[in-house]
């Protein structure tokens, strides 16, 4: 749900000064109208829309867009993020007290979270220039 979560916040970002209904978002997007408003839900109960009721009501950003990283929306979407169970629920592996390779998943997982807490979604509004992979030479 952390990607639809993240094409909701990315369209409501567009115009952060404007109030979006549920319907709205669904058209927009290309999300059913259940899962759009399920999504918007979710969203508002972990803080990062706020909600209007009446017959102009919807929802807005909590927040200013750059105050907002893709980490918190993944977080508010899926729960705590993590590569590995361990990474994200310590304790829930049964395997975790000889795991050789834990520390490792532990320090990959800091790494990508690092990542994800630094995109905001004012970022993730701006195209990203594709990048061109240089052509591989196989010698014979």
């Amino acid at each position: 749900m952390a990607d639809y979560g993240t094409v909701v916040m990315t369209t409501i970002a567009r115009e952060p000064d404007r109030v979006h209904s549920a319907t709205e978002i669904a058209v927009t997007t290309g999300v059913s109208s259940p899962t759009a408003s399920k999504i918007l839900k979710t969203l508002a109960r972990n803080g990062l829309l706020a909600s209007t009721r009446g017959i102009n009501g919807g929802y807005h950003l909590a927040c200013p867009p750059s105050q907002i990283s893709v980490a918190r929306i993944i977080d508010a979407m899926d729960g705590p993020f993590g590569m590995t169970e361990c990474t994200s629920h310590p304790g829930a592996c049964e395997q975790e007290s000889a795991c050789s390779v834990r520390s490792n998943w532990q320090r990959i997982n800091q790494i990508i979270r690092g990542t994800l807490e630094q995109v905001t979604l004012d970022e993730m509004l701006r195209p990203v220039a594709p990048t061109v992979r240089p052509l591989i030479r196989m010698s014979r």
